[in-house]
């Protein structure tokens, strides 16, 4: 019956054999990125003259060719592998404000990211981004919880300041707000910070040793699927009009004397790898850790040391939802970061490292040694710790750091900056996952100032992605829709928080043909639909894409999804356009892909990781670019903070409900800061003592999040 996985463990392929896959009765929707959508797409980057080129199909990049085509610009985005490909799917997954900030006094930023959360929430991405509880254990009694409580009242109040007041924690609304199981829909604001006793605190996670805490905070955050999340903001870029290309990387740019004037692109897709010069009279490069690879096609002539960013790889590993219990996510400070306890559907997310990377960009590698380490942090304060066997996935990702600040990654600036790296060409770098939106604005403005023509200001800010309206009411309504499809409502509902409103769109493909209603083998969660629409609307071109973004099931499944990989192989390739050559050919290179991953991370260095990696062929053919090394200039000695200074927080505006109680709790920081000195002072720095005045002991709020 649909729903349940074929007892051969094959999916059937009736219904679908047209060239262009099967369109929902009701057509082809706006926004949709298949095959014939990217034939047009290529079609306009030769012949038309655009407004903005964006370079780069990361979260950044997406967000501003949707920032520049909800102007009533003209725009192009080009993307070297697939949408998300890069940085913007191996993040932590969160939608958050940033605690650490707060102790550097950086109020702005995380009043900035936390209204970008609220946005998230509530307009933006309601379907994607989700309330999550995280509990922060307290080792020592007395000052740690003035200290990191008066931090997080601080954050709550700002955060509470930009959105609506949630109910109560224990009210029926807010539990299911803020349920990681994911029991409704967000309301969008988020319930405040609670503290808890020991007891308590083992109540919402009984894995942890009693001894490992005298107490609790708990507090909440937003998470996301960021690999959908991009996909759906460059889908909604195209709703409005953007050309999305992918495997389009760029060979070069082009110029008229010194104004750069778009750029050439080679089409990966083309028999004989097409070549298109993309014309443009603005350029954004949204390239993250590629940005100084992009700033090179520019030789001598500007670009080079106007912005350089540094890559920081991140591992995370994944472990089956039911080795640990708790009923919420987790952070645990370490020496160097941070540790996060995520909960994922029916996994944890376990990260992340934090250490410089000089290797292939394309794929990070992580080793024994990262593994090694997050075991160890996390099994510190477990009851049964965790082991090898207990991991079911791993993915390592590189985090695109503004250069120059410091020699440690960990304290490189999470701000980004746009600056004009040659005329025509505007470069956006570094910042975080969360504000993307703010990042793309910026860079849109920047370029706008080289048009001729007058330009709207930003309005994605009131602009829901595709999927978000009218979302409530179709999650109000799952169960006829469950009744329509022939599907179990628990099916629908997993498709609701994917696909949103879209959800219509996938139930007409299986009213179409109930076969596509199965399971994939190996990976029971996701459905055939699935698989088949990531290739008819989302832009997925590989056996890749299908299996590591638009679904998880590469980090999810046991079996790194080798099971599916053929008929999910099969499923796609009339939607595609692939002969069975083809077919067996994306299967096998997946396969390599997994091999050499798993290799890699038996390895214990970042180098031989590296090359164990590169074994496996890339996916779209493209060569290996190394990270740029450099030199690290002298880092001066930070200056003295006066803990008494006020400035750089009670300069941040809130909404006017907020401002008396967020200057009452940075005051209470600032004086919970200085009884921390005098306890440094009177212990003379004994070990295991509360963190330094700069912020960098191992008991810091500045290692909270990142």
């Amino acid at each position: 019956m649909p729903g349940t996985a074929l007892s051969d463990g094959t999916v059937p392929a009736a219904g679908v054999s047209s060239a262009n896959g099967i369109s929902p009765a009701n057509g082809a929707s706006l926004g949709r990125l298949g095959p014939a959508e990217r034939a047009e797409a290529l079609r306009r980057l030769a012949t038309e003259t655009f407004d903005v080129l964006v370079i780069g199909g990361g979260v950044t990049g997406a967000g501003t060719a949707l920032d520049a085509a909800a102007r009533g610009l003209s725009v192009a985005l080009v993307e070297a592998r697939d949408l998300a490909a890069g940085t913007s799917s191996r993040s932590s997954k969160l939608i958050h404000g940033g605690l650490r900030y707060l102790e550097q006094l950086n109020g702005a930023l995380v009043r900035e990211a936390l209204r970008e959360r609220t946005l998230l929430l509530e307009t933006l991405a309601p379907h994607l981004v989700r309330p999550v509880p995280f509990l922060l254990p307290l080792t020592h009694h007395g000052w740690e919880r003035a200290y990191i409580g008066s931090g997080v009242l601080l954050y709550d109040t700002l955060g509470q300041g930009l959105a609506r007041i949630s109910p109560a924690p224990g009210t029926q609304r807010a539990a299911r707000s803020a349920s990681p199981a994911g029991d409704g829909p967000p309301s969008g604001g988020l319930p405040m910070h609670r503290h808890l006793t020991r007891k308590a605190a083992l109540r919402e996670f009984p894995a942890l040793r009693p001894d490992a805490l005298v107490g609790a905070i708990q507090y909440w955050d937003g998470q996301v699927d960021d690999a959908r999340h991009t996909m759906f903001v460059a889908r909604t870029a195209a709703r409005f009009g953007a050309a999305v290309a992918t495997s389009t990387p760029v060979i070069g740019l082009l110029r008229e004397e010194d104004r750069v004037t778009g750029a050439v692109v080679r089409d990966l897709e083309s028999p004989d790898g097409a070549e298109i010069r993309v014309r443009a009279r603005q350029t954004i490069s949204a390239t993250g850790v590629w940005t100084d690879d992009l700033h090179a096609m520019l030789g001598g002539r500007g670009g080079r040391g106007t912005v350089s960013v540094r890559a920081s790889k991140g591992v995370h590993l994944v472990v089956p939802r039911d080795r640990l219990q708790g009923t919420t996510g987790l952070i645990l400070r370490t020496e160097r970061s941070v540790l996060f306890v995520i909960p994922w559907g029916s996994h944890w997310i376990i990260g992340t490292t934090d250490t410089d990377w000089e290797l292939d960009l394309a794929h990070p590698a992580a080793t024994r040694s990262d593994i090694d380490y997050l075991l160890d942090q996390l099994n510190k304060v477990l009851r049964s710790p965790l082991t090898w066997d207990d991991i079911v996935g791993v993915y390592a990702g590189l985090r695109p750091l503004l250069a120059g600040e410091s020699e440690d990654t960990a304290q490189l600036s999470r701000e980004h900056a746009v600056v004009a790296a040659a005329p025509g060409l505007t470069t956006v770098a570094g910042g975080k996952y969360t504000t993307y939106r703010v990042m793309a604005e910026d860079a849109v403005d920047a370029a706008a100032a080289g048009l001729t023509r007058v330009v709207p200001p930003s309005c994605t800010e009131k602009t829901p992605l595709l999927g978000a309206d009218g979302y409530q009411a179709l999650w109000n309504a799952r169960e006829r829709l469950a009744d329509r499809a022939g599907l179990h409502v628990a099916r629908i509902e997993h498709l609701l928080r994917r696909y949103g409103t879209l959800t219509e769109e996938l139930v007409d493909l299986v009213v179409a043909e109930p076969s596509l209603g199965i399971a994939l083998p190996g990976a029971e969660a996701y459905l055939a639909v699935e698989a088949l629409y990531a290739a008819t609307h989302e832009g997925a071109r590989r056996l890749e894409d299908v299996l590591t973004r638009r679904t998880r099931i590469s980090f999810e499944a046991p079996d790194r999804g080798l099971a599916a990989a053929g008929p999910v192989a099969e499923l796609i390739a009339p939607v595609l356009g692939w002969d069975e050559a083809r077919t067996r050919a994306e299967v096998e290179l997946y396969e390599a892909r997994v091999a050499a991953e798993r290799a890699s991370q038996e390895t214990t260095d970042d180098a031989t990781a590296d090359v164990t990696r590169r074994a496996a062929p890339d996916a779209r053919g493209l060569p290996s670019v190394r990270a740029t090394a450099r030199p690290q200039p002298a880092t001066p000695p930070p200056s003295e903070v006066d803990l008494d200074e006020v400035a750089p927080i009670t300069g941040v505006t809130v909404a006017s409900a907020a401002t008396s109680a967020a200057a009452t709790a940075a005051a209470s920081l600032r004086a919970a800061r200085r009884a921390v000195v005098s306890s440094i002072t009177r212990s003379s720095g004994a070990a295991g003592g509360p963190p330094t005045d700069s912020g960098t002991g191992p008991g810091s709020m500045t290692d909270l999040a990142s």
